[in-house]
């Protein structure tokens, strides 16, 4: 019988799902885009996640840094109050999720795990790795390799988001939710600036409004808080009826 050792190993005899090469290929940046919002998706919907606190700021403060501690302090207020421990048929709702690595990201998921509630991390790889944080909810820590899905996955639920002070990145996703609500990608969500001395040295956004870029009205969008408390109650206040759950895709895609 002829030898078809050849045959069997070559690239293109290798079944198309178990194919590394093919799969990582420029033809497949359309299908992985599809993987990485579906593989989430699923096991968000599993975990029966309807909505969400989103929490953003800088991955470089550590435990002690009052940052950290006031996104410590609100990841277990929020958990406690908004609904991330009801068992309900329902779903959980307003479940803390940040971006999964450390500092501000993981002193959020810490409180809510301190509360005993579920908490997500949607991780993103990076030149220098981000390692996941170890205090979110280790079935509902995900990676991504775009930052696009990524994004994605922390507005589709957000029922809110908390800005703690941050860098590039920071400001990257805050000014995404804010131009997705502003241009009604996406509906209102409380958007709570955390550190109003921070935030306010660092950005003059009612200059935008003066040279007519954005309308008085946009300044509304968001709110600042100076304390955990403060912070939670800005979210119920600027909800209003609206604090419950929210339908699971809340962004138009």
């Amino acid at each position: 019988m002829p030898d078809n050792t050849a045959q069997k190993n070559s690239p293109s005899y290798r079944l198309a799902a178990l194919d590394q090469d093919f799969l990582l290929g420029d033809s497949m940046r359309g299908t992985r885009f599809m993987l990485e919002y579906q593989k989430a998706e699923d096991a968000l919907r599993a975990r029966g996640i309807v909505s969400t606190i989103v929490v953003f700021g800088s991955a470089r403060v550590r435990e002690g840094n009052p940052w950290y501690e006031a996104a410590r302090e609100f990841g277990k207020i929020a958990s406690e109050r908004g609904g991330a421990l009801d068992g309900k048929e329902s779903g959980k709702r307003h479940v803390i999720a940040t971006g999964g690595g450390p500092g501000i990201m993981e002193a959020a998921n810490r409180g809510a795990t301190e509360a005993g509630a579920v908490s997500i991390g949607f991780n993103i790889t990076l030149p220098h790795e981000q390692e996941p944080n170890a205090w979110s909810t280790p079935d509902l820590t995900f990676r991504f390799h775009y930052f696009a899905m990524r994004k994605m996955h922390l507005a589709m639920r957000a029922a809110a988001l908390v800005v703690f002070p941050g860098g590039f990145g920071t400001l990257d996703e805050l000014f995404e939710i804010m131009t997705l609500v502003q241009t009604g990608k996406m509906p209102p969500v409380p958007i709570v600036l955390y550190d109003s001395a921070y935030w306010q040295g660092l950005i003059n956004l009612a200059r935008m409004a003066e040279a007519g870029f954005i309308r008085q009205e946009d300044l509304k969008l968001f709110c600042y808080a100076d304390s955990p408390e403060d912070a939670y109650r800005r979210i119920v206040e600027g909800a209003g009826e609206s604090w419950a759950p929210k339908a699971v895709d809340n962004v138009q895609t």
